[in-house]
Formats: structure tokens, C-alpha cells, sequence
């Protein structure tokens, strides 16, 4: 049987606006095995990346369990939650959100200077990452030198830098051209098939959910899976 790495179950989530309760996420049920890459796609507003924070530990459910990695999140309280997440996700977002006065080597190291490392340690880290993600020779550009594809590859680096056991990407081509949005596409594909990284996206675009081996349809705060192999032995998941 596949591992899980993710295992949500009857996840509720509700927003209060105005007075009015807003049902974003209706006990909505859902697993993704270890090594699997996902895609998640919807309408907008339909809670999209609602479930990605869920996921990540960056929201908390209403009702129901989230479990990732074999912990319970819910059941975590800030500090053991910080710490969880620095050690088992790395975030890549539309936006990049990367620090425009540092260089992309100073970027990607952020996530290390709270980590157990020596100086020297927290420079291979970022060497191995930039040489990954092919920005070894821009590493000492500013977010403002580098183009939206190699800004995004600085952020991928960024994420992957910790070693993390799942990469979580919300809409990561949504700001690039097709060339660059293509080439992010291959990276998470690499990282996923070569370094068994499990990847977790949020996206609107057709041709990035084809690249995921699973995809599945956010509706009504349900989940419909349009996967032929869920969870299947080397397959989607």
C-alpha cells in the first residue's frame, strides 16, 4: 500500500464576512502519497489556496484532521508548529516574495539561519540549491536583476534549501510567460521524479495541471479526483 504523506479528513473551514458565515471547505476528504505530484484546480474563491495554508500549517481547520508528514498539525501550537513546518514544507508562491535588497543567495538562505548550521554549512546548502535550480551563476543578483523565471527559481531554491519533504506551490507560473512558466514546470517535475520530493500545486493553467500525475477539482468545497491512478503504486498520488 502507498504511503501517505497527506490525510485530511472531514476539513472544514468557514469564514465569517459581514456577518454571514461563508463555507469555504465543506468536510472535504482527501489523501496524496508520498512521492506524488498533485495538482489542484477550481474556480476562483473556491478555496484553492485556503487548502494549501491548511496543508502547510499557515491556517487551521474549523473541524476535522489534518495530518501531513504523520502529525496531526491541528493538534500543534505555534512554536511546534514554526518548527514543523521549517523542517517538512517549503512554500513557492505567485508573487516570488522575495527580499528585493538581499541577492538571491541571501534570499535563499533565510530559511537556514534559525537552523543548527555553521556558516560554512549554511553556504553549501545554498550552493547545492542554486546549482539545482540553474542560478549558480546569479547568485549575487538582487531580486531586480534577475528575470520573473529566474526570480521564481530563486524562490523554488529558497524552499527546497531546508530539504523539506513536500514542496506546496500556489499558482508558482501564474506571473511568467510560457517559456519561463514551462521551464518552472520541468524544475518541479525534477524535483519531484529525481529527488522524490512530493509537490502539491495550486493552479488555473491547463498545461501546468497536465504536468502533475494527479489532478484534482476543488467544487463547492468538495473535492472531485479526475485521476485514472489515485494513489496508485508509482503513480499519481
Amino acid at each position: 500500500m502507498t504511503e501517505r504523506i497527506i490525510a485530511l479528513s472531514s476539513v472544514t473551514k468557514i469564514y465569517t464576512r459581514g456577518g454571514e458565515s461563508l463555507v469555504v471547505l465543506d468536510h472535504l476528504d482527501l489523501e496524496v502519497a508520498r512521492g506524488g505530484f498533485c495538482a489542484l484546480m477550481g474556480p476562483s474563491g473556491s478555496g484553492k489556496s485556503t487548502l494549501l495554508n491548511l496543508i502547510g500549517g499557515l491556517d487551521h481547520a474549523d473541524q476535522g484532521q489534518v495530518e501531513v508528514a504523520g502529525t496531526n498539525i491541528e493538534a500543534l501550537d505555534g512554536s511546534a508548529l514554526a518548527a514543523w513546518r521549517a523542517e517538512t514544507v517549503g512554500f513557492v508562491f505567485q508573487g516570488f516574495n522575495l527580499i528585493p535588497v538581499l541577492t538571491a543567495r541571501e534570499n535563499i538562505e533565510l530559511p537556514l539561519l534559525l537552523a543548527p548550521l555553521s556558516r560554512k554549512q549554511r553556504r553549501k546548502h545554498v550552493d547545492d540549491a542554486l546549482e539545482l535550480v540553474g542560478l549558480a551563476d546569479r547568485a549575487d543578483h538582487r531580486p531586480s536583476q534577475l528575470s520573473g523565471g529566474q526570480e521564481q527559481r530563486a524562490a523554488i531554491a529558497r524552499a527546497i534549501v531546508t530539504d523539506p519533504k513536500l514542496i506546496l506551490a500556489d499558482e508558482p507560473t501564474g506571473d511568467l510567460d510560457r517559456e519561463s512558466a514551462d521551464q518552472i514546470l520541468d524544475l518541479l517535475a525534477r524535483l519531484n521524479s529525481e529527488l522524490g520530493k512530493t509537490v502539491l500545486i495550486v493552479t488555473h493553467d491547463s498545461l501546468a495541471a497536465e504536468r502533475a500525475r494527479r489532478v484534482v477539482h476543488l467544487d463547492k468545497g468538495r473535492l472531485v479526483d479526475r485521476s485514472e491512478a489515485a494513489l496508485a503504486p508509482g503513480g499519481g498520488n
